[in-house]
């Protein structure tokens, strides 16, 4: 019976395979061609043979990743992108965490209207409110600051939606004990609710990190020198009116896609576990 429920799975795992092909091959040919001279990135494209995909030892340089941090300051736009998005994650998990605290522990006037406002918030496409907020930022004086690119985003309605449930399913009597032992908001909120929240903390994090870090529109209104300049940013510089420099873009498209990966993989199962355990219980 096994082996007949294996011979008919087979279709799905061939359905799979070419799947998996299909998005891995482009990957192939990008991450070869980010150690090929510039010359010779679509010499053998046309036909597609090994070659394409497996370049002769003499072929390979790291001159374009060499090229990045010596001439194109890619450094400083790794540090921009690692900063701003270090600052989006904890300010995104303190203030979703303590309004979510408030929304599943207390009591008050107009909250699940509040709350509806928040999950509308977070639904709403950026492209709608992308001028009226660019246009408070400027008046704050924020524009070319890290504080114009990072503050905006800090009241993630995501990020409170997952708190919110996760604490919904704690026990209503955890904290009124605590109450009753006179402990007081603050101290329940860090002594005793967030250490019990690390698989919906870790979860929330790496969503608010990873959307900051490919995050492209928004920092491209809020800044306008090359010292804010953030990695997604940095993408569109290797194209000019006199070309294209395919293997510098190609690398540092790499790294722009190998960090997150990086800090994904080995939390993975933290993140599938904060995301199921934040129900839709009401």
């Amino acid at each position: 019976m096994e082996d007949q429920g294996g011979f008919r799975r087979w279709p799905l795992y061939l359905i799979h395979a070419v799947l998996a092909f299909v998005v891995l091959l482009p990957l192939a040919f990008v991450g070869v061609s980010s150690f090929r001279p510039l010359e010779d990135i679509f010499k053998y494209i046309s036909p597609v043979s090994w070659r394409t995909f497996v370049p002769a030892p003499m072929d390979l340089t790291v001159g374009a990743y060499v090229d990045l941090f010596t001439e194109r300051g890619f450094g400083r736009v790794l540090f921009n992108t690692f900063y701003t998005s270090a600052l989006e994650v904890a300010g995104a998990l303190l203030i979703g965490s303590l309004a979510a605290y408030a929304f599943a522990f207390y009591e008050f006037k107009g909250k699940r209207l509040l709350f509806a406002v928040v999950l509308v918030a977070f639904m709403i496409p950026f492209e709608v409110t992308a001028i009226p907020l660019y246009e408070l930022v400027q008046r704050l004086g924020w524009i070319d600051s890290y504080a114009g690119i990072v503050v905006p985003g800090l009241a993630n309605g995501l990020v409170i939606f997952l708190y919110r449930q996760f604490f919904l399913d704690m026990p209503k009597s955890l904290h009124e004990a605590a109450r009753i032992d006179g402990a007081s908001s603050a101290g329940i909120y860090l002594r005793i609710i967030m250490p019990l929240c690390k698989p919906v903390t870790l979860s929330a994090g790496l969503m608010v990190f990873v959307h900051q870090w490919e995050s492209f529109m928004w920092p491209l209104l809020a800044t306008r020198s090359k010292a804010y300049k953030v990695i997604q940013v940095a993408l569109s510089d290797f194209t000019t009116e006199f070309g294209t420099y395919w293997n510098e873009l190609f690398a540092a498209s790499i790294i722009a896609m190998i960090i997150p990966v990086v800090a994904i993989l080995p939390l993975q199962r933290f993140f599938v576990m904060g995301m199921t355990s934040s129900g839709l219980k009401e």
